[in-house]
């Protein structure tokens, strides 16, 4: 080259490393070597090279020899040893040719070599890149069957390696694995980042596998990880888009005390609103005694979901009951838990509880549709008589007079 006047570039060394490394000419390849060093060139592509011949003969173990070097003489800076396109060629070829066992003793030693490095990142790790390279040709039980050798050998596992296993499992929406592999990786005493478990919780929720979902966020509180709130508020979410109240029940006294969550009113009105939603009003019931007994504050949508899930199902004297309770505690009053609490106690005959609501709305100067509830009355009560109530019931009688005369029905 310097013949004709042309100076050697790091390519045209890289090329000539291929063509040695593949027809074995290890004294040429040293020759190179030392001149790159004289001429202080990188010899980062001068390794990717050496590699993709060595991998053209099938020469694994000059392949990890060159590998390992490569790890070795990494600076601070260099990010990682070799690029995808490197490692996919590593992975391949020794999958092809069964060298699996090879391909995690490689990992190991070079897992000793980087540990010497505290400024590397996860993905500048040689494990990652040859893990991420199987996933990403669709070898990932070929990746976990790396994770297991590695384990067999009695090596320490870095997240480097659990991380693109992790990130296909989500992809695949292979949770239930995912979940298995997170209990591995906290029993080995690692932990992942809030941002993965986050990542992994909305995976299983999107599968609808909601016991995995549950056992990552178990996992991840058990982590003792600060910021809870979004694995949390996505399996919240995710159950009510689902219908399914019960597990966001159990779910939601499961964490109750945990004070990184910081559980609020609204989340307990979710969960009686849903149960409400499929009918199931005694579990509705069951929700508002635990939040009362918790000491949350019910309010007015807690309320207006009761009276609503009580209405469609004509369960009036729960209603009474509600109504009894709120006016005794007290409640921040409006025109629609007015109307609402009107509406179906007119609607369940309670006429004498009707009659507090119109004076509660009078005595908060709440404006009441008197021909809504004029409507329901006629609708169910058409046919009720005074004369038979005052026989019966005296007091009835009263607020059913006071009743029909405040909707204008005696004129």
């Amino acid at each position: 080259m310097s013949a004709v006047g042309v100076s050697p570039d790091v390519d045209s060394f890289g090329f000539l490393a291929y063509l040695y490394a593949w027809r074995a000419v290890p004294n040429r390849v040293d020759e190179l070597d030392k001149l790159l060093e004289a001429l202080g060139f990188r010899k980062k592509g001068f390794f990717k090279k050496l590699v993709s011949g060595y991998l053209k003969c099938c020469s694994f173990e000059s392949v990890s020899s060159v590998i390992l070097r490569a790890v070795g003489e990494r600076r601070v800076g260099d990010g990682s040893a070799f690029d995808d396109e490197c490692y996919t060629e590593v992975a391949q070829c020794f999958v092809d040719n069964r060298r699996i066992r090879e391909l995690a003793q490689l990992i190991i030693q070079a897992q000793e070599i980087e540990s010497a490095n505290q400024l590397l990142v996860v993905d500048e790790y040689v494990g990652f890149g040859i893990v991420k390279a199987c996933v990403g040709l669709g070898l990932l039980n070929k990746a976990h069957n790396i994770l297991d050798e590695m384990t067999a050998q009695g090596a320490s596992v870095g997240l480097s390696i659990y991380s693109p296993i992790l990130k296909a499992y989500c992809k695949e929406q292979k949770t239930a694995e995912a979940a298995q592999l997170v209990g591995e990786i906290s029993a080995a005493g690692l932990q992942l980042d809030a941002d993965s478990y986050d990542a992994l919780i909305d995976a299983s929720m999107t599968a609808h596998d909601f016991q995995s979902a549950f056992s990552l966020f178990k996992d991840m509180r058990e982590a003792r990880l600060p910021d809870l709130r979004t694995s949390y508020l996505t399996i919240m979410t995710g159950l009510t888009e689902n219908n399914r109240p019960e597990l966001m029940a159990s779910f939601l006294d499961a964490v109750v005390d945990d004070l990184r969550i910081e559980i609020a009113t609204h989340d307990w009105n979710s969960i009686i609103h849903a149960f409400c939603k499929v009918g199931r009003l005694e579990d509705a019931r069951r929700t508002y005694r635990r939040m009362v007994f918790l000491l949350f504050e019910p309010n007015n949508q807690t309320y207006l979901s009761l009276i609503n899930g009580y209405l469609s199902a004509d369960k009036y004297f729960y209603v009474l009951i509600l109504w009894t309770e709120v006016r005794r505690k007290g409640a921040d009053f409006n025109h629609e838990l007015i109307d609402s609490f009107l509406y179906a106690l007119v609607k369940g005959g309670f006429f004498d509880m009707a009659m507090q609501v119109i004076e509660k709305a009078q005595e908060l100067k709440i404006f009441v549709d008197k021909w809504r509830h004029k409507q329901a009355f006629m609708e169910t009560h058409k046919k009720l008589k005074v004369a038979k109530l005052r026989k019966r019931n005296f007091r009835k009688m009263e607020a059913l007079i006071a009743f029909k005369n405040w909707a204008g029905l005696n004129s």
